[in-house]
């Protein structure tokens, strides 16, 4: 009788929890070493982010989500209510380190966000993105995990630079 040897994946633990101000350095970092953002959007991220230490999320509207693997940040996602639109939030940020990506880390981040807007009755959830070729990687990831392009605004950013508004309904 032969014998097989089954291959088994042991992920590592992780946890998705509230950022904390140990975890600024990573998100920073992490924010610059993926090569698509610009200096003044790696530069507010630390602004949303110091806000957020300053005055709570519920004051700044800023949340902040850290996904911690062997006591290691390697992703976040930052979201919060849009003012005047009942039940939507917007999807600000969602950084994976590139040494961690293509493992779903951003996917149970995604949850993760769905699940607290849902816990603040939200309904939707609004994330903008850019059209460039470089985001074709974003804009995939999006629609693989139940959101809709719903809306392209051309040369937005810049020349050449669409927004791509996507949208996520809550159940």
């Amino acid at each position: 009788m032969p014998t097989y040897i089954v291959p088994t994946y042991i992920a590592p633990p992780y946890t998705i929890r509230a950022t904390k101000p140990g975890d600024a350095p990573a998100v920073r970092a992490m924010t610059a070493a993926v090569g698509v953002f610009s200096a003044e959007e790696i530069a507010a991220v630390g602004e949303l982010l110091a806000t957020y230490f300053d005055q709570g999320a519920e004051t700044s509207g800023y949340h902040f989500l850290s996904y911690v693997e062997e006591d290691a940040t390697v992703g976040f996602a930052c979201f919060g209510p849009r003012p005047l639109a009942k039940g939507v939030f917007d999807l600000y940020w969602i950084v994976t380190a590139p040494e961690s990506g293509r493992r779903g880390i951003g996917g149970k981040l995604l949850s993760a966000v769905a699940d607290a807007v849902a816990a603040q009755r939200g309904r939707m959830i609004v994330a903008e993105t850019s059209g460039r070729a470089d985001y074709a990687g974003t804009r995939a990831f999006y629609i693989g995990h139940g959101y809709r392009a719903e809306a392209v605004i051309a040369d937005f950013y810049a020349p050449g630079d669409d927004l791509v508004v996507f949208v996520y309904r809550v159940a």
